[in-house]
């Protein structure tokens, strides 16, 4: 087969080193990855003996659960049974989210963990008994599994903004923090988050369980020569040894090799620690940053020609401000409620969340007031907000010790991103590291940072030119339809607050097309629904509406079930959560696991999380979705569906779990591509009130505009990436250059037509490296995108339009790339798939770049 250049420098930079990793490292531990059990009844019946015996007992908490929750709302169909004391120590099922409350936390945490130290110290005990004999991998791996259920350890969250932590009760905790964020439960989620990295790493350093997996992977070896059959009928045997060798680098990569007492093994801890409260409170500051801003506006004038959604929207924002600065003054506040928003009279009031910020840069006129939001944005949790979000917190801290004050965070997140880069450098150097980049990529697919540069700036020959295109023709339409400010004598060149503005003109007068003349097509509830039919249609899986099944955490929430159409099976289950909520609910949009496909903990049925932050409904109108927000969906369902559809069922690399890093973004950006594809869309775009099509020439131009702007869009997450490596890898954090140099740096050879403006505090609120998982891995988009682009052209190639071959090579993606999870390297799931190893022509032929 013949190889071409960019396919063969893919090729190259994919390769691993067959080298052994050189030094022990804080890589989150495999080890402590843990599941919960299923939904389904009979699987529950079945096991529940082994699985109640993991848990605590519920007499250990003092609380006694209230019938309902501030943190969550009943279903109309909750279980009958009553709830233990505490439902956080309740380790069967789905969580009880209507009797949950912030106050069980502290006595859940503190009951599991006196039960697992001991239990932990027994099987420590015990594997340092036996010597070569006793102990096979049923007895370690499994073991640690149900031992650590209960609690719920670190394993990864795929989300574009933000890392959790599921399991059980830390996992459900977790979940709630992110999604019903509040002073009670954010309080409580503090207290107990130093006890969960202590428990973490007395697993991850346990040199017992160390050398037990060591001899369980030696016994393989000396049976076999060393060679893990690849075959798909011995799928069994090779997912366990994935498990075993994923668990043992990540013991290696979490400190494991310290001698017990040593300095070094003292100093890891500490910074482990430190680093856990500092990614809190890096979150925290942007969460209680985005809350704070907030740009009021009466003049008719300074919204003219804004959407009439973004209108209404703002409007509507405006009047619940309101009625939450009633606080007790109940009538006032009834009257408001009782109030109809006027969307065209205003005022309206423009946040910072996501939906309201986007279409404020894209629409709204005035520029001095997108020029205010803009800044309010990228200024977010930096030294121009910390004041007033101090004098927000003070209330809270009056009776907090001055000595524990001072040691806190701040809310400021310039000081935590320099202690958490310093922290950083000096763990990585305490496993024998150059630089954390060298210490993340030892467990991702990427070789080195040099490999990650080579993509990087391969994609950047073609997408910068492109940029610098698609920048000068908006430039031009602002000078020659934007008036006096606009022109050169007034302003040398656009300023980043222009830059989205005049790129949404530029579009709507190229294509005759606006974004708000598609939303009446995109109504959430019929987009579920074509989405729904596109994964019957490739993958064979039906999926039903099933609320009131599941107790949820707010009203929004939703839950379905997936069957496997060929056997009737109800094989997973999901939560979906599709709505902006500024006032408690973390930005972004991301999927996580509730439930985890295990043997070891008798779980047949996965469940995921799936979170986005999309437009909700407004008055009397159903959530009317941009596209942008449809193309978001189908992606956190493309994790969904990886998670869910696994056919492993060694827990440690099921679905998720033990996919590298760089390689989970594939099934999420595959799931894109459908967006463009006019059986699917025309299975959802019908207008939500008269039941019309979406017409053929808008949907021609919604074709024509998928690489509009692909090359500044392109260069933006070439940026980030590379910024979040050079500070990771080149940056010293106590030397005379600030971060802000080094993004300025970095903006000079990426974005180099738009500079980062000197109030640019960006990196204050890029929680994917400080308080999420992709530090020194921002860079996995593009190296995924890679391969899903591939993964779709072979769809291209068996032609869209025949059905018969796309539910072929739908049935192959769903039996690889979906079924095989972490159980099988993902360069060998790939060329399961594909035949062989992936090219980067897709990507930049989709980008309208080659």
């Amino acid at each position: 087969m013949k190889v071409s250049p960019v396919a063969l420098a893919f090729t190259v930079l994919a390769s691993r080193n067959a080298s052994p990793i050189r030094a022990f490292s804080n890589a989150a531990s495999v080890l402590l990855q843990s599941s919960t059990t299923s939904s389904s009844a009979a699987a529950a019946d079945g096991r529940k003996g082994r699985l109640v015996a993991a848990c605590p007992s519920t007499a250990a908490a003092a609380a006694t659960a209230r019938a309902m929750s501030s943190t969550a709302v009943s279903t109309p169909t909750s279980s009958a049974a009553s709830p233990p004391a505490n439902p956080l120590l309740e380790c069967t099922g789905l969580p009880k989210f209507s009797v949950i409350e912030p106050s069980q936390l502290t006595p859940a945490v503190t009951a599991i963990l006196e039960k697992l130290e001991a239990d932990f110290a027994a099987l420590e005990a015990k594997m340092g008994e036996g010597g070569e004999e006793v102990m096979g991998y049923e007895d370690v791996l499994p073991v640690v599994e149900k031992m650590q259920h209960p609690l719920g350890a670190r394993r990864a969250d795929f989300i574009r903004r933000r890392a959790c932590i599921p399991g059980y009760a830390w996992g459900i905790a977790s979940h709630l923090n992110g999604v019903k964020n509040g002073d009670e439960l954010r309080a409580a989620y503090e207290e107990n988050q130093p006890k969960i990295v202590q428990a973490n790493m007395k697993f991850s350093q346990s040199k017992p369980l160390y050398n037990a997996l060591l001899r369980v992977q030696r016994g393989w070896e000396a049976a076999d020569g060393g060679e893990a059959k690849a075959d798909d009928d011995d799928f069994a045997t090779a997912q366990r040894r994935r498990a075993v060798e994923n668990s043992i680098r990540s013991m290696k990569l979490g400190g494991v090799g310290f001698e017990e007492g040593s300095p070094e093994q003292a100093r890891y801890k500490e910074i482990k620690m430190r680093q856990a409260e500092l990614s809190t409170a890096f979150s925290n500051n942007v969460l209680d940053a985005t809350k704070a801003f907030g740009l009021d506006v009466t003049s008719p004038a300074d919204v003219e020609g804004v959407p009439e959604s973004a209108a209404a929207m703002w409007a509507q924002a405006y009047q619940q401000h309101l009625i939450k600065e009633c606080k007790d003054d109940e009538d006032k506040k009834k009257a408001l409620e009782e109030a109809k928003v006027d969307a065209a009279a205003g005022p309206w009031r423009i946040t910072l969340d996501g939906p309201s910020y986007i279409a404020a840069m894209q629409h709204l006129p005035n520029r001095a007031l997108r020029r205010e939001v803009y800044l309010g944005y990228m200024t977010r949790a930096s030294e121009f907000t910390v004041e007033k979000l101090e004098k927000m917190d003070e209330e809270k801290k009056k009776d907090v010790d001055e000595k524990e004050r001072k040691d806190k965070p701040g809310k400021n997140n310039v000081p935590i991103i320099k202690e958490i880069l310093k922290n950083k450098k000096e763990l990585s150097g305490l496993l024998g590291f150059a630089n954390y980049a060298e210490m993340s990529l030892a467990s991702k697919m990427a070789p080195d940072v040099a490999s990650v540069a080579k993509l990087s700036n391969l994609i950047l020959e073609k997408a910068l030119p492109a940029a610098e295109k698609e920048l000068s023709a908006a430039t031009a339409l602002a000078r020659e339809v934007g008036g006096d400010e606009y022109s050169e004598s007034n302003l040398e060149k656009l300023m980043p607050w222009d830059t989205s503005f005049w790129i949404e003109r530029l579009k709507e007068k190229t294509f005759d097309l606006k974004e708000e003349d598609l939303r009446p097509y995109f109504a959430l509830d019929a987009v579920l629904k074509g989405m729904f039919k596109l994964i019957e249609r490739i993958f064979d899986i039906e999926v039903r509406e099933a609320n009131g099944k599941a107790e949820v955490w707010h009203p929004d929430v939703q839950f379905f079930e997936l069957y496997d159409k060929q056997s009737g099976e109800h094989v997973a289950s999901f939560f979906l959560d599709p709505y902006s909520r500024p006032a408690d609910k973390r930005g972004g949009a991301w999927m996580a696991d509730c439930l985890g496909k295990s043997d070891a903990l008798g779980i047949d049925v996965p469940v995921a999380y799936l979170t986005c932050n999309g437009s909700p409904p407004v008055g009397d109108k159903p959530s009317l979705m941009t596209f942008r927000e449809v193309e978001t969906l189908f992606h956190e369902t493309g994790h969904g569906l990886q998670h869910m559809l696994t056919r492993a069922t060694v827990g440690d690399v099921a679905g998720i779990n033990g996919v590298e890093w760089d390689a989970v973004e594939l099934p999420s950006q595959f799931m894109e591509n459908w967006c463009y594809d006019k059986p699917t869309v025309y299975g959802f775009a019908k207008h939500y009130e008269t039941g019309e099509a979406l017409p053929d020439e808008m949907f021609e131009k919604l074709l024509q505009q998928k690489t509009f702007g692909a090359g500044m869009m392109a260069c933006r997450q070439l940026l980030f990436g590379m910024l979040d490596m050079e500070l990771h890898s080149k940056f010293d954090p106590d030397g005379d250059e600030t971060i802000f140099d080094v993004h300025r740096k970095m903006a000079d050879i990426y974005t180099p037509y738009s500079k980062p403006v000197d109030e640019d505090r960006f990196l204050c609120g890029f929680s994917h490296i400080f308080a999420g998982g992709y530090s020194a891995g921002y860079y996995s988009y593009k190296w995924a995108e890679v391969m899903s682009a591939d993964a779709f052209g072979a769809f291209e190639e068996v032609g869209l339009d025949n059905e018969d071959a796309v539910r072929e090579v739908g049935r192959k993606f769903r039996d690889t790339v979906l079924s095989l999870g972490g159980g099988v390297a993902p360069m060998d799931v790939f060329k399961r798939f594909r035949g062989r190893e992936p090219s980067p022509e897709a990507l930049l032929r989709h980008n309208g770049l080659a």
